[in-house]
């Protein structure tokens, strides 16, 4: 009897496909209490919707592309998802990264991803106008080309429908208002790949 009792439990272990978040301060829930995130409030939509399904949250403030290159082995090694919900690109913006290298990373982390057998969502970013429209135009047009390249769906940007009301003192990151809209958003975009 304890036999099957553990064989029906690691069952319904493996049967937990996990969504893991790759992202930085914007999925990490930075400046906003982690229940009110919008990757906490997608846990709770996908328990009633799809409860066949766990989010797991491996993301960073500050992280930029380098960065999630050095760290995706080790979390896809680690969750093992079935998809993978990648935020990456802002910080390299804001930086002023080179837009060859912010593409090549976020190829080789899509890369990566695809090797483990993982579906990818790529959500696009965009920055604000004072980097200059050369450099913002070509940051946000990064992503389509990489979704189109790598044949990964993507929602053009997160923080659509996102008021200015809506951020925080620094103007970069949205407060706990924004969080439903942001899910929602993320929502929509990952159906598909259920």
């Amino acid at each position: 009897m304890i036999c099957l009792l553990l064989l029906a439990l690691s069952g319904n272990a493996r049967a937990a496909q996990n969504i893991l978040v790759f992202g930085d301060s914007l999925s990490a829930g930075y400046g906003i209490a982690r229940a009110d995130s919008w990757v906490n409030l997608l846990q709770s939509e996908l328990a009633g919707t799809h409860p066949q399904f766990a989010v797991v949250n491996a993301s960073l403030s500050g992280e930029t592309t380098a960065g999630g290159l050095r760290r995706i082995d080790q979390a896809l090694r680690q969750h093992r998802p079935a998809i993978v919900i990648l935020e990456l690109g802002a910080n390299d913006g804001l930086r002023g990264t080179p837009l060859s290298a912010t593409e090549h990373n976020l190829g080789q982390i899509i890369a990566l991803i695809q090797r483990a057998k993982a579906k990818v969502l790529l959500l696009g970013m965009r920055l604000p106008p004072n980097y200059g429209p050369d450099y913002t135009r070509q940051f946000a047009a990064l992503y389509p080309v990489l979704a189109k390249k790598y044949r990964v769906a993507r929602l053009p940007f997160m923080l659509d429908g996102i008021t200015p009301e809506q951020f925080q003192t620094d103007n970069l990151h949205p407060d706990a208002s924004a969080q439903p809209r942001i899910m929602q958003n993320i929502f929509h975009a990952l159906i598909p790949l259920l």
